[in-house]
């Protein structure tokens, strides 16, 4: 993902950092709004471009206002993010001079696509790094798509490094097929299906997408995939036909958001060998394959795959761990002393040899706070 552009924190390898390294960073998509929120805790300075409505007198002692742009550095009290769609506010007090807005004056910034901001901390510590590394990442992209649906009922989401992103949400009313007659049912299908391939074009960027999985209980999928093709011959539709490889049907429980989670992950559970080719760069089929594995071991060999922090960190200190699973929403525990804890368990997993995956928990496979390992 090319997202994150520049930064100036000097010798990187270090794990924690003064109060007078900073990173200069330029968001240049949606999905670098999330980076933005893992990086920001209560405390951080923040420097930015914003808008502030200021009050001015003239010289006849009339009163009005007006909205100017200026670049306020705030401490950081408040971090307010929506991740539908990707915005970010942070709300703090002001601890620079500037000629609209008092020292310790409250002032909330919008983050915005391709506007700088300047941010330091107190301590710059491992896990800190790594996601500014993975956000200037430019490999790194929404190269997964999926079309989960049943009879009136379809969600399109995009499966990007560091969320699973709901796009569209197709509802349509299907009348039950009557003895004798099916056209209003079938009509109503067609309508339904002509607006989840609306949806497809609308929201998929074939360039980058690698595979885009319809998934659906029943034959739901297979009717959805002759009618899309259909249409696309009909209306000769280049972007379709040209991109039909990357079409694979799988199945799920149900057309809802919610059956792409858990085992029945329609990312891994039902992934040929093809599919998996497709996927092998994906993050988010990385982390589904690591907690699927778990499961399994959990299943199978109980004595060697354990959850919960105080079993992981006796284990850590064993130096037992092979693989650790955890979910950055732990990393975003206003509790510097907790954080750390956090942060201490990761450092010392990766130098004793063990691999470490940090699940996003805008993912479907992270969505519960969690921190598990195998043991070796």
């Amino acid at each position: 993902m090319s997202s994150l552009l520049f930064y100036n924190v000097e010798n990187s390898k270090n794990k924690e950092k003064p109060l007078n390294d900073q990173v200069t960073l330029m968001p240049e998509e949606a999905e670098d709004m999330w980076h933005t929120y893992n990086l920001l805790q209560i405390g951080d300075s923040l420097m930015a471009s914003t808008i502030r409505k200021v009050q001015t007198e003239s010289s006849t002692g009339s009163v009005g206002s007006s909205r100017v742009r200026t670049t306020l550095c705030v401490c950081v009290d408040t971090i307010d993010f929506d991740s539908q769609a990707c915005q970010l506010r942070v709300k703090g007090t002001n601890i620079q001079e500037n000629q609209y807005v008092k020292m310790g004056a409250y002032h909330t910034i919008e983050l915005e696509l391709n506007r700088k901001f300047t941010l330091a901390k107190k301590i710059w510590d491992s896990v800190v790094l790594e996601r500014i590394e993975q956000a200037c990442d430019p490999t790194q992209k929404a190269d997964v798509a999926a079309v989960v649906m049943q009879e009136g009922l379809a969600n399109l989401v995009l499966v990007t490094p560091a969320m699973t992103l709901l796009r569209a949400k197709v509802e349509v009313t299907i009348p039950r097929k009557r003895r004798g007659s099916c056209t209003q049912h079938e009509k109503a299908l067609d309508r339904f299906y002509e607006a989840v391939m609306q949806g497809i074009l609308r929201h998929i960027n074939f360039d980058v997408v690698k595979c885009i999985l319809v998934a659906s209980p029943g034959f739901v999928k297979d009717q959805f995939m002759a009618y899309l093709f259909r249409e696309a011959v009909r209306q000769d539709s280049k972007i379709l036909l040209e991109n039909r490889p990357k079409f694979m049907l799988v199945h799920s429980s149900s057309g809802h958001k919610y059956s792409l989670k858990g085992r029945e992950h329609v990312l891994i559970t039902h992934c040929n060998l093809f599919m998996l080719c497709l996927l092998c760069d994906s993050q988010a089929a990385g982390e589904v394959k690591a907690l699927e594995d778990f499961y399994k071991m959990l299943q199978h060999e109980p004595d060697r795959a354990f959850y919960g922090l105080a079993h992981v960190e006796k284990a850590s200190e064993a130096l037992a761990i092979d693989i650790l699973l955890i979910s950055d929403k732990l990393f975003r525990h206003q509790d510097v002393t907790t954080r750390s804890r956090y942060v201490r368990l990761v450092d010392n997993v990766r130098d004793n040899g063990g691999t470490v995956r940090i699940f996003s928990s805008l993912h479907v496979s992270g969505e519960r706070k969690f921190c598990s390992f195998h043991i070796q």
